[in-house]
């Protein structure tokens, strides 16, 4: 190859160039005209497109707009209004700032950009066709604000053309650009148009009710009926939105939306605080779902990272991070059955062009939420420190008075006013020995008495871990196991972290183990597979340290042992127990691994499946 030498780039070629970075798509160029629009203070952004935004992207706002002096510069390369000083780079608060979104679109398209400013009696415009990038103004006719048009999107890099997908699919692209932006500013209304038809016509949604309506109308209405609303603060940072409930999940992260300083971002620290606060209640494999706004000092992060402006740093990673873990799991940890607070939507939050009401339908989100407790539930069920064995001793001591029970076994319910009706109302029968059914005030509801129950022997091996150890009760009469050669070996190589966990496993041979201890929260468990299961989680680990932070796997894994099996009979006052302690319990609405520990049906949704009142 002959010696070159080094030359300066012609404009036109640096442009085309720096477009590989910014434009990398229709969607690209609608999301760089949008952010513009945004900083420009516009409260209405109309946005058409055709085919797909190959043929045409137009989008239009009433924001302040640019005087005619600075429309030559509008198109250069490294020309902006945002950014004239390295410290104001770094305490950047507009969502533009590197002046080579419009010079890079320009350069691949057939580019129209008219404004108006209120200040001026005219509309001027500015045109490039992508050659050389020769700009002049002329006049035009426009209202307050600015409207650019791209055609034939790279027409003059046909390259280029060849890597896009499908109308659809590019359209689907553009439309998710549109969702984040309108999901990131309440305040400003949207509308979209695609080949001449309406998709979106989102107006300004300044109240809470209208930002659900808005969330339900880009995303999914079961999302807001599935949800939680955040709101907290601490150490300058500021989060609030919407998290849904761990049994409204995904099997794609196609539902997670996160914005810091009304930035839509994609971040490693913040996708781990957010997988790490939901570990513990997520089935395998799931995704979460949420509408977040982060909030801080524009000095505590960076946005220059990466020419699409999708990434951050932050300053303080791990303040940032331990902000978001904590905040979000302890409201997860909240989400459990009470009295007292209302409904996590309001009924007329759905759109009606949906067929679907909130109030119809069933499942963990229409019962209502709050941190109380109630009068009913602290004399007759256990306190949280008894075990399994003492919890099932203590339902059965509770008196049944005998002109309540039929000849049948069937207890009628309390006589009670509708206030003092418990969130998961009184039991009524158990069905095949697995569920639990029972009447509330909205219902019926249904309960998986084994998930429900793990949950609750998990959330106490945990507190009673970090507290003061598992407590462990010894045999009246020790178990003797033949294990492997390995589970032998993993026994008395961790014996003392065993013993942490509530089990004084002793090695009796090459091949066999003495138990001698257990916890007390597990003493009704099938000793066996509860501690064959226990050292294959150990015999996984390679070291003490490994296991510890594995702890809440292993807990996991003995409260699933040690909670009532499918085809076990319960008495009323038992289901009745369950029922209270699944209402005081954290993360009661999942077990361990994430399953629904209930279900409700309406009373609508009785009425409709037996066609009443037609």
């Amino acid at each position: 190859m002959a010696e070159r030498t080094i030359e300066i780039l012609s404009p036109r070629l640096a442009n085309q160039i720096a477009a590989g970075e910014v434009v990398e798509r229709p969607a690209s160029v609608v999301k760089e005209l949008i952010e513009n629009s945004l900083d420009a203070g516009a409260t209405r952004i109309d946005i058409e497109v055709e085919q797909g935004g190959l043929k045409l992207i137009r989008v239009r706002d009433n924001g302040r707009g640019v005087a005619k002096s600075d429309l030559s510069l509008a198109l250069a390369r490294h020309a902006t209004s945002k950014v004239y000083s390295l410290d104001e780079l770094e305490a950047l608060v507009s969502l533009g700032f590197r002046g080579e979104a419009l010079a890079s679109v320009a350069s691949v398209s057939r580019l129209n950009f008219t404004s108006k400013p209120a200040s001026q009696a005219d509309a001027w415009q500015v045109q490039s066709q992508g050659r050389d990038m020769l700009t002049e103004v002329t006049p035009a006719a426009h209202t307050d604000g600015t409207s650019v048009e791209v055609r034939d999107l790279f027409f003059n890099t046909p390259a280029r053309r060849k890597f896009l997908r499908t109308e659809k699919t590019e359209f689907s692209h553009l439309e998710e650009v549109i969702k984040r932006q309108a999901l990131s500013r309440f305040d400003v209304g949207f509308s979209l148009r695609h080949n001449n038809r309406t998709i979106h016509a989102l107006r300004p949604a300044l109240t809470i009710t209208e930002q659900q309506r808005r969330i339900a109308a880009l995303l999914n209405p079961d999302f807001m009926l599935n949800s939680i609303l955040i709101e907290t603060e601490r150490a300058g940072l500021k989060m609030t939105g919407w998290v849904g409930l761990p049994t409204f999940s995904r099997s794609s992260a196609d539902m997670q939306y996160f914005f810091v300083n009304g930035r839509v971002v994609r971040d490693r620290v913040i996708a781990h605080a957010v997988k790490q606060a939901y570990r513990d209640v997520l089935f395998h494999g799931r995704q979460p779902c949420f509408v977040l706004f982060l909030e801080l000092d524009s000095l505590g992060v960076d946005v220059n990272v990466h020419p699409t402006k999708h990434e951050v740093r932050f300053r303080d990673q791990r303040l940032v991070h331990d902000f978001l873990f904590s905040q979000l799991h302890r409201a997860l940890a909240e989400v459990r059955p009470q009295l007292g607070a209302e409904p996590l939507v309001a009924p007329e939050l759905t759109p009606t062009t949906s067929g679907i009401e909130a109030g119809e339908f069933g499942g963990q989100r229409s019962l209502n939420m709050a941190d109380r407790s109630a009068p009913y539930s602290m004399s007759s069920t256990p306190s949280s420190s008894l075990s399994t064995g003492e919890q099932v001793a203590f339902y059965q001591q509770l008196q049944r008075p005998s002109d309540l029970v039929t000849e049948r076994g069937w207890q009628a319910l309390p006589q009670t006013s509708q206030v003092d009706i418990p969130p998961l109302g009184f039991a009524i029968a158990q069905l095949h020995g697995v569920f639990i059914l029972a009447q509330s005030e909205q219902g019926l509801i249904l309960v998986d008495m084994h998930a429900a129950h793990e949950r609750i022997t998990y959330e106490r091996m945990k507190n009673q871990y970090d507290q003061q150890g598992i407590q462990a009760q010894p045999l009246l009469v020790p178990l003797k196991l033949a294990v492997s050669n390995r589970e032998a070996d993993t026994a008395e190589e961790f014996a003392e972290v065993l013993a942490t966990f509530g089990l004084e496993l002793q090695r009796s041979g090459p091949e066999a183990l003495t138990v001698r201890q257990i916890p007390v929260y597990l003493q009704q468990a099938d000793v066996e597979p509860l501690v064959r299961s226990v050292l294959a989680d150990f015999s996984s680990h390679e070291s003490s340290d490994a296991i510890l932070a594995q702890r809440n796997e292993i807990l996991s894994t003995m409260a699933c042992h040690g909670s009532i099996r499918a085809n076990r009979k319960l008495t009323i006052p038992e289901m009745n127990g369950l029922l209270r302690d699944m209402e005081r319990t954290e993360r009661s609405g999942q077990c361990n691994h994430g399953r629904p520990t209930w279900t409700q049906l309406s009373m609508t949704e009785l009425d409709k499946l037996f066609l009443r009142g037609r």
